[in-house]
């Protein structure tokens, strides 16, 4: 038995980037991040301490592990920007009350509060990508995303 993928029926150059569906995924965050730069910055935020803020602002309390992968970060990037947002007061870490190797990570006050001054830049920059784009297709490409990622995640977001 074979450890190797089969073949594919088209090279790259056959498809083209332009049709190659994670590079035009890669390149649509690229210039979402890009077009909430300054605004970070100019809070002190960092694409990971971005992303970590939005996960709990809906999600209290992850193990870091799943906060990486939520907040799709390397769990040591992750760590690193924790470790800042914990110095700024807009998180908190706390011991799992079921396993004292595990910790939960908590936003704090101060931490919904800088999420709630991003997120209106993080809607426009959304309602930008969409524009010219009706409902209907709008909801059916969100469906596809979750099946996708249903389809290769080991955890359903």
């Amino acid at each position: 038995m074979s450890s190797e993928p089969p073949a594919p029926a088209q090279r790259l150059g056959q498809i083209g980037l332009s049709s190659f569906p994670p590079y035009l995924m890669n390149r649509l965050m690229g210039q979402y991040n890009g077009i909430l730069r300054s605004e970070m910055a100019d809070m002190g935020l960092t694409t990971a301490k971005m992303r970590a803020l939005g996960v709990l602002s809906v999600l209290d309390g992850p193990l870091i592990r799943e906060l990486a992968e939520l907040a799709v970060t390397e769990q040591s990037t992750l760590s690193r920007a924790l470790d800042q947002l914990q110095a700024e007061g807009l998180v908190r870490r706390e011991a799992d009350p079921n396993d004292s190797r595990a910790t939960r990570i908590y936003s704090t006050d101060l931490g919904r509060a800088a999420f709630e001054r991003i997120w209106p830049h993080m809607a426009l920059a959304t309602e930008r990508m969409f524009r010219g784009i009706s409902d209907d297709e709008r909801h059916a490409f969100v469906g596809t995303l979750q099946k996708m990622l249903a389809n290769i995640c080991k955890q359903e977001v």
